[in-house]
């Protein structure tokens, strides 16, 4: 796929958007979230890099629509920023209104491999990755409160050469690919988390499970490519989740108030995916999404709202490295939240 022409990409791409689309609205998807939903009420959000070897649902065996995503460079979030606070605010009431607790996954990510290979949001710093995302805890706290009855924080550290998770508790870690057998799971995680609320640990419990097994497939897959940067898109918006695929896309959610600072770096590392042979070098895709609850007017809002996001993102992307922007493809797109069905506009 990374080396295809450009053109047959991008078909490929609004297929695959189509293909998922499909799957999401089938009946049998549908009844499967409702009783999955059922069984685990807690509303899962992400916080989590833009790199495109993140992929917490197909890391963790999760079924498509359940685990609410937020990207941005490096995992880097401040609960101020206007459009992010009150996105949060806004998912968290949804749930909260139906009786439900909210879980929020804040994560960083490294290599264990490679130094190379972490985030370059943070120049490769794992440990000021990890403490940026401890400052995110105490902003969730400070908006939800500290008693984590209702909103819970945690924090999670995700290892890309095998897709592992590492939950950060009150006094240790628990580095998923070290566990020793996982009918101890349930005991580790009830004294890691002492104050997470039964149910909240319940649900939480299928994720790690399926990270389990994601381990052990990884283990026994070849990955030479897949752990380094081989992405040829640059995502501006909302309404991914579709690209369940890992190095295809680096994803910038909407939400700093300096956006260009993300597409710059994204950018970058486009290419230098280029110049390491790691993609074609014929062309790359720039997508905007935004998604949409209802028809009318909130769709005509998100169609203003993903045009101005490309065509902000094209500019920096032009002003910055002119000769890359030659090879830029764009394309604006709104996303229907209830069918997952992409428009291109």
């Amino acid at each position: 796929m990374h080396t295809l022409p450009i053109q047959q990409r991008i078909d490929w791409l609004f297929d695959l958007a189509k293909r998922h689309a499909a799957e999401f609205s089938s009946p049998e998807s549908f009844l499967a979230r409702k009783r999955y939903l059922a069984e685990h009420p807690t509303a899962i959000l992400v916080l989590k890099c833009m790199d495109g070897r993140i992929n917490i649902p197909i890391a963790t065996n999760t079924p498509a629509g359940i685990i609410q995503p937020f990207r941005n460079l490096g995992g880097m979030f401040n609960l101020g920023w206007p459009h992010l606070g009150e996105t949060l605010v806004d998912v968290v009431g949804e749930a909260v209104s139906t009786g439900r607790r909210a879980l929020v996954m804040i994560t960083y990510h490294y290599s264990k491999g490679a130094e190379s290979r972490g985030c370059a949001g943070f120049d490769y710093r794992t440990d000021k990755a990890r403490a940026h995302t401890f400052e995110i805890k105490a902003e969730v706290e400070a908006i939800f409160g500290m008693g984590h009855g209702t909103v819970y924080p945690l924090v999670c550290g995700f290892e890309t050469d095998e897709d592992a998770l590492v939950v950060h508790g009150r006094d240790g870690v628990l580095n998923l690919a070290e566990l020793g057998g996982r009918e101890e799971l349930p005991r580790q995680l009830a004294a890691l988390l002492p104050d997470m609320p039964a149910q909240v640990r319940a649900d939480l419990m299928p994720l790690l499970l399926g990270n389990l097994d994601h381990i052990e497939e990884m283990r026994r897959t070849v990955r030479s490519l897949d752990i380094e940067h081989r992405e040829w898109m640059i995502c501006v918006g909302r309404g991914f989740d579709w690209l369940h695929m890992p190095n295809l896309a680096l994803i910038i959610g909407p939400y700093s108030p300096d956006l260009a600072d993300p597409i710059r770096k994204a950018a970058g590392i486009i290419e230098s995916n280029m110049q390491a042979g790691r993609i074609s070098d014929d062309g790359f895709l720039l997508l905007s999404s935004s998604p949409y609850e209802e028809i009318g007017v909130d769709r005509a809002r998100a169609v203003l709202k993903s045009r101005f996001m490309r065509d902000f993102a094209a500019e920096v992307i032009a002003a910055e490295y002119p000769e890359l922007a030659q090879k830029m493809s764009t394309r604006s797109s709104v996303l229907s939240w209830g069918s997952r069905v992409l428009e291109p506009i």
